[in-house]
C-alpha cells in the first residue's frame, strides 16, 4: 500500500513537473523600451488569442533596462529604440551572450510642444540650445512671451540616447528640465501644459500634442524611411542569438504581413514599406 502510494506522488509530481516545463516551453519574457511597447502589446494580444497557451510577459523600463535584462538572462526579447552599444556587446560576450537585432518598425524621434503653441519648427541648433538651458523663452524662437518648460525622458531611455545622439552631441541637458520615466509620461506632461517642449516616438505623438518639423522638414512615413527626416531611426527587438521555439515564432509574426500592420496602427512605420515611402516621395 505504502509502495503504491509512493507511486502515485511520482505519478503527481512528474506530471506537474512536465506541466512546468511545457509551461516554460510555451512563455516569453520581454522588457525594455517603452516606444516600442504598444507594438509588442497589441502583437502580443494578437498572437496569444492566435495561440492558446502561450503566455507573454511584457513590461517596460526604457531600453537600457531591458539590453541589461537580456544580459542578466532574465528575458526572452529586449526592446530596444537604439542600437546595442559597444561596451554593452562587450559584458554580452563576456557572459557567452550573443545579442542579435531584429529590426521590426522604423520611427521618428519628434519634437513636441502643446496644440496651442505657435511655433511650428526649430533647427537642430535651436533645440540643442533649448535643452542645454540657452535659450530659456519661446518669443526666443518665435513664439509668445512664455518661459520654456523643458521636459526629457530618463538616461536609462534608448530614446535619450537617440535625442543625445541627433541633437545634443553630448551636451548635457539643463539640470532644470523635468526628466520622465516613459514616453506616455512626455505626452501626458506636454498635453497639459502650453509652456512645455518634449519628445517622442511616432506613434506617441497624437492629438493632444503638436509635431514640429525639425530643420524644415517634417516627420512621416515617407520622410523617416528616406531619412530625409534627420532624427529616423530603427526600433529593435534584440535575442540571444537566433531565437528559437515561441521566441522566433512571435519575432516572425510581428516581422509578417500581420504583425507589420500592426506596426502601422501603433502610428509607427512597417519595415515592408511600399517603394515610393522608401524613395521619400509624397
Amino acid at each position: 500500500m505504502i509502495s503504491t502510494v509512493k507511486k502515485i506522488i511520482f505519478s503527481m509530481a512528474l506530471v506537474l513537473f512536465m506541466g512546468s516545463v511545457a509551461i516554460a516551453a510555451d512563455s516569453i519574457v520581454i522588457k525594455g523600451s517603452t516606444t516600442v511597447l504598444p507594438i509588442a502589446q497589441t502583437a502580443l494580444e494578437t498572437y496569444t488569442k492566435a495561440n492558446k497557451g502561450v503566455q507573454i510577459s511584457l513590461s517596460g523600463g526604457g531600453s537600457g533596462e531591458g539590453i541589461k535584462a537580456l544580459l542578466d538572462k532574465s528575458t526572452d526579447i529586449a526592446n530596444s529604440s537604439r542600437e546595442i552599444k559597444k561596451e554593452e556587446i562587450a559584458l554580452a560576450e563576456s557572459k557567452g551572450i550573443k545579442p542579435m537585432a531584429h529590426v521590426v518598425a522604423y520611427d521618428a524621434l519628434i519634437p513636441v510642444v502643446h496644440p496651442k503653441n505657435n511655433v511650428k519648427g526649430l533647427s537642430t541648433d535651436q533645440l540643442s540650445q533649448i535643452y542645454q538651458g540657452k535659450i530659456t523663452n519661446w518669443k526666443e524662437v518665435g513664439g509668445d512671451d512664455l518661459k520654456i518648460i523643458v521636459i526629457s525622458r530618463d538616461s536609462s531611455s534608448g530614446t535619450f540616447e537617440s535625442w543625445d545622439h541627433f541633437v545634443m552631441k553630448k551636451n548635457k541637458v539643463s539640470p532644470k528640465a523635468q526628466m520622465l520615466a516613459s514616453s506616455g509620461a512626455i505626452y501626458t506632461a506636454v498635453s497639459k501644459n502650453k509652456y512645455a517642449i518634449g519628445y517622442l516616438g511616432m506613434g506617441y505623438v497624437k492629438k493632444g500634442v503638436k509635431a514640429l518639423a525639425v530643420d524644415g522638414i517634417v516627420a512621416s512615413p515617407e520622410t523617416a524611411l528616406s531619412k530625409q527626416y534627420p532624427y529616423s531611426r530603427e526600433l529593435y527587438m534584440y535575442t540571444n542569438g537566433e531565437p528559437t521555439g515561441e521566441t522566433a515564432k512571435f519575432i516572425a509574426f510581428l516581422k509578417g504581413a500581420e504583425g507589420q500592420k500592426i506596426v502601422a496602427k501603433e502610428g509607427f512605420v512597417p519595415i515592408s514599406a511600399p517603394a515610393k515611402a522608401k524613395s521619400g516621395k509624397k
